[in-house]
């Protein structure tokens, strides 16, 4: 124990992330019932998207995804076991969720922790912390068309990396100890994000505040803004659709008219 490595521990974690996401995201291209090829894509933006586009932001070499031989064995393993096996029974829903969380907190602490490494300040090194663990399945979602599911109606996911990344943020710049600040995001994000599954927790649903309209007064003469239908003009008509056409007949008695007036003056 005296020379036990926890970077070992951590690897083991992020491996195991990338192929419980790349589970996740072939339980999704069975859904849709899409051939090997789809399975494998899918698998491949689940569990290393949000890596690859933190590497990209940071511009900090090759991404690592590119570069690891460990994520490629684990992705190309769970879009297999996916293609074969149908992941839809219980158990088996409940070992992604806890891999899922467990491996979310990894995620966001390393990609956190890199952020900080190159020098940026801790609020978008969070914010990378979240991309890494989030962007996979965002990519994931938009390739099937379907509203990535972190933007809400469901369980908590962004909102726990948030709290994951701020955890490694105190460890690594106030503490200096990032293993254990590693260590800590995976605990938390891996209980918080199990019990928002099983309790069922939200964010608030938007608010709906209706602002009444502005009656804008001039001396004692009241000036009331009402709708524009009832002031005689609809959006998407012409302006001009209540005009009446001058006929060139119109024109000629109005000119004779003004000689008239003209000669009776005179």
């Amino acid at each position: 124990m005296e020379h036990w490595d926890p970077s070992v521990m951590f690897r083991i974690v992020d491996i195991a992330a990338v192929a419980a996401n790349g589970l996740l995201g072939g339980a999704v291209a069975r859904a849709f019932r899409f051939d090997i090829i789809g399975f494998v894509m899918l698998a491949i933006v689940s569990g290393m998207g949000g890596g690859m586009i933190r590497d990209v932001l940071l511009n900090s070499g090759f991404p690592v995804a590119l570069t690891d031989a460990g994520y490629w064995v684990g992705v190309l393993a769970a879009a297999a076991v996916a293609y074969t096996i149908d992941l839809g029974s219980r158990w088996a829903d409940r070992l992604l969720i806890v891999l899922d969380f467990v491996g979310m907190g990894a995620w966001t602490a390393t990609g956190t922790l890199k952020a900080l490494g190159l020098g940026l300040h801790w609020l978008p090194a969070v914010a990378l912390g979240v991309t890494t663990a989030v962007g996979g399945g965002a990519i994931r979602d938009i390739m099937v068309n379907r509203i990535p599911a972190v933007f809400g109606g469901n369980s908590l996911y962004a909102t726990i990396a948030v709290i994951g990344g701020a955890e490694m943020v105190v460890f690594q710049e106030l503490l200096h100890r990032p293993n254990l600040g590693m260590g800590a995001a995976i605990v938390t994000c891996g209980v918080l994000g199990i019990l928002s599954r099983w309790r069922n927790w939200r964010l608030p649903a938007p608010v709906d505040l209706t602002v009444p309209r502005p009656k804008l007064r001039l001396g004692r003469r009241r000036i009331r803004r009402g709708p524009l239908k009832e002031q005689g003009w609809t959006p998407g008509e012409p302006l001009t659709r209540n005009l009446e056409t001058v006929t060139p007949e119109q024109i000629r008695r109005h000119r004779r008219r003004r000689r008239r007036r003209v000669r009776d003056r005179a």
